[in-house]
């Protein structure tokens, strides 16, 4: 995916936020597979600014990468709230940088359940030594709109928490 002008618009602010605030940045990837990386790199300088990107697309991966418990997918499930919140904060304790955002959801078209239908997502958004964000929301469309809703929402939170 190329990030198109409005991601492009919110990859820019982002990494003008964290250049002003001089902090470096963290991903913590999950349905959208390095998308938010990636706009944020293809966005000339942006080394000056991201740190690095997690890209952990099972529990298997959140666990060995980002330090969560296993014992959280038990209870709580790969796509929600806690899992969400604790791969911003493991993005962070497993990087140089002092702000991340994570992202968790199911893209579709399959994997969804009356509790978490297709298009759930949630985003979390942490600072060092600072409190963790979160959001969830269902994006409507198929699997390439909800990774780009999914994006731009991520870009947009990482944005309020810099703002702070």
């Amino acid at each position: 995916m190329i990030p198109d002008n409005d991601v492009n618009s919110l990859a820019s602010a982002v990494l003008d936020a964290c250049q002003r605030h001089n902090i470096m940045l963290a991903t913590a990837e999950s349905c959208t597979g390095g998308l938010i990386s990636a706009a944020l790199t293809a966005i000339p300088g942006s080394s000056s600014v991201v740190e690095r990107g997690f890209v952990t697309y099972t529990n298997e991966a959140k666990h060995d990468m980002l330090g969560i418990p296993l014992t959280l997918f038990e209870s709580v499930g790969a796509v929600s709230k806690e899992v969400a919140c604790a791969m911003a904060e493991g993005a962070i304790s497993h990087s140089r940088a002092q702000v991340s955002v994570a992202v968790t959801g199911i893209a579709g078209p399959g994997g969804g359940t009356d509790d978490k239908p297709v298009g759930m997502v949630h985003l979390a958004a942490a600072r060092l030594n600072g409190d963790t964000r979160h959001e969830r929301h269902v994006f409507p469309g198929d699997r390439d709109a909800v990774r780009a809703d999914a994006v731009n929402a991520a870009l947009s939170l990482v944005l309020e928490v810099l703002k702070n």
